[in-house]
């Protein structure tokens, strides 16, 4: 694993941290909760695992939870120069990292989340390796080929840094050495909606990372990635739908992760839309992302509940048909 700059800067929340060796890379990932089933949380940008900071404990009430730093991010090792290796940081290789530490875990298959510009890697994740996956929530996420590209055109209301970020050595030539700066003066206030819920020592945290050497290519991999894959994922969703349950949390984006899923699922989607939240959902609104998916996950690890619940209020109607024909005259 390579280096960080300096040490967190922000105490820990009760997670183990750990690295595994996978795939020709070094992966970072933390867990938390010794029972139920498990939760594998797949972070997007600007972010790292540390953006499920406040989403952990709540989910490991119930559940063995691990969020991972995708293969570029975070404490995770960084790529090579992407010029030289183009594919390096593509979604393709980041599911085939997730594949390799579901396998490493003995964790298959697992509710796996995935948000922003990592819904290409969990998505193909999903489809590749079905059985991998229990259920997939996606959390304000688009795909590439379903409508996704729209955010680097900038003539529609797209953002400029998507391109900013694709274009090679213009990551490292903008924002190196200004981390904080980007993160915590556009990135977050111009993406949350929730007064203080991105606070400086997230920010803090977030920079120590983004600021190692090479630190940006994670990301480039991913957007760059994002801009050339739409055929690609249009075909590997036609021939292997999602058979999956699956939630789609939306929030400053509306209903775009909900109609892009159910375009990519074979079954019923499940949306939940949060008022007043913007983009970044796991630090915004822990508690409200928590409850949906622990409500979400209840449904599907205990479907018997559901049924013999159903199966008592089809009871308690039929009680009360044969009591009322009785006391008819």
């Amino acid at each position: 694993m390579n280096p960080t700059t300096s040490a967190p800067t922000t105490p820990i929340p009760a997670v183990a941290h750990h690295t595994a060796r996978l795939n020709g890379t070094e992966l970072h990932y933390v867990s938390a909760g010794t029972e139920g089933t498990p939760v594998l949380l797949v972070h997007g940008f600007p972010e790292t695992w540390w953006a499920f900071h406040r989403v952990i404990p709540l989910l490991a009430e119930r559940h063995r939870v691990f969020a991972v730093d995708l293969r570029g991010f975070g404490d995770s090792g960084t790529l090579p120069d992407t010029t030289t290796e183009p594919t390096e940081g593509a979604s393709a290789t980041a599911a085939e990292d997730l594949h390799r530490l579901v396998e490493h875990l003995g964790l298959g298959p697992v509710h796996l989340l995935g948000q922003d510009i990592a819904g290409a890697t969990v998505f193909r994740l999903a489809a590749t390796y079905p059985e991998d996956v229990a259920s997939l929530t996606a959390v304000e996420m688009g795909l590439a080929g379903f409508g996704l590209e729209g955010l680097a055109d900038v003539t529609h209301g797209g953002s400029w840094h998507v391109g900013a970020l694709a274009a090679p050595g213009v990551p490292e030539l903008l924002l190196a050495g200004r981390e904080r700066e980007f993160l915590g003066g556009w990135v977050f206030p111009t993406m949350t909606a929730v007064p203080d819920a991105v606070t400086e020592a997230d920010v803090a945290e977030l920079a120590r990372t983004y600021s190692r050497p090479g630190g940006w290519r994670g990301a480039a991999g991913l957007y760059r990635s994002m801009l050339t894959e739409g055929a690609e994922l249009r075909a590997l969703a036609q021939a292997s739908p999602l058979t999956v349950p699956v939630l789609a949390v939306g929030s400053s984006g509306g209903p775009f992760t909900a109609g892009t899923m159910s375009q990519v699922a074979d079954g019923e989607v499940r949306s939940v839309l949060l008022d007043g939240v913007g983009h970044h959902v796991a630090l915004e609104a822990p508690d409200a992302l928590s409850e949906a998916i622990l409500a979400f996950l209840a449904d599907i690890d205990f479907p018997t509940d559901v049924d013999d619940q159903a199966d008592r209020r089809d009871g308690d109607a039929d009680n009360e048909a044969d009591s009322e024909a009785r006391t008819r005259p």
